[in-house]
């Protein structure tokens, strides 16, 4: 299915399922994203609203809440809502809060969190469920982060594509791009998972390798693997598939890892950056 067809229908199953009662939907294209009014996070959220809450983010795949008050200890109870918390065994948490990451760039930083595509925890053996991000500080302009829907990434690709792939496993690796052997101690356990995923509650079937994790195909070497992966991961972000998020302090950003990945922009050199992240725990890919 051409791009522009899968996107209309994706547009028009989710102007059906737009039947929110506490709070106002705004979809921010046809691809995924969508933004969220009335809900204050700084108040008791009820069960009623974490399900629309939740039921906005496998619609949408990324939900943006603007001018949040979100404190560490705050935005670790809202990703509790919605399942246990992953600590990152290679990153350590903010003073307050083990699960909360500050994810940080000084002004005199060459080296950003930036740079590739990826989702998160791939290279765990259940990777995550999904992200909350939340803006403290930010530059000027600039540092932007984009999201791209891997449904329709795989929805796209040819029937006999498809069916290669659904028969192939990938390697995950978290020191695929790290080698510092102050950040690794050891050297991290490669992860395998299936290069097309079922999702475990819509049950859609997406691309699952990114460029930041895989290393290779399974049974296969990183030079045969190659040609193939990359062709995955530049058809995986056609900007087809994407929205682009602006962000403003006190932005709640909260996406679907089993069926996204993420790029955060380096184009705000000389400036500081800070944003608060925890991962909520997920499953086992199949």
């Amino acid at each position: 299915m051409p791009a522009s067809d899968f996107s209309q229908a994706v547009r028009s199953e989710s102007q059906r399922q737009h039947n929110y009662h506490r709070f106002t939907l705004r979809p921010l294209n046809g691809a995924l994203g969508a933004e969220i009014l009335g809900v204050d996070f700084s108040q008791p959220i009820d069960d009623g609203m974490i399900s629309e809450i939740r039921r906005a983010l496998l619609n949408h795949m990324v939900v943006i809440f603007r001018t949040q008050n979100v404190s560490p200890s705050r935005l670790a109870k809202i990703g509790r809502y919605f399942g246990d918390l992953h600590i990152n065994p290679f990153v350590s948490g903010t003073d307050d809060v083990k699960e909360v990451i500050s994810i940080r760039s000084e002004e005199n930083h060459e080296k950003r969190f930036t740079g590739l595509w990826h989702s998160d925890i791939s290279w765990g053996a259940e990777p995550s469920m999904g992200s909350l991000l939340y803006a403290v500080t930010l530059p000027d302009c600039g540092g932007d982060t984009l999201f791209a829907n891997m449904n329709m990434a795989y929805d796209t690709l040819s029937p006999g594509y498809k069916a290669l792939l659904g028969g192939l496993k990938a390697e995950h690796r978290v020191d695929r791009f790290h080698h510092s052997k102050a950040q690794f101690a050891d050297t991290p356990t490669p992860v395998i998972h299936p290069v097309i995923r079922t999702h475990p509650e819509t049950h859609k079937k997406s691309l699952f390798v990114n460029e930041y994790f895989t290393s290779r195909f399974e049974n296969m070497s990183e030079e045969e693997s190659r040609p193939m992966l990359d062709y995955l991961f530049e058809h995986a972000v056609r900007p087809d598939f994407t929205c682009r998020i602006q962000w403003s302090p006190g932005t709640l950003v909260f996406w679907d890892n089993r069926c996204t990945q993420h790029y955060a922009t380096n184009d705000y050199s000389g400036q500081r950056r800070l944003m608060h992240r925890v991962t909520v725990a997920g499953d086992r890919p199949y």
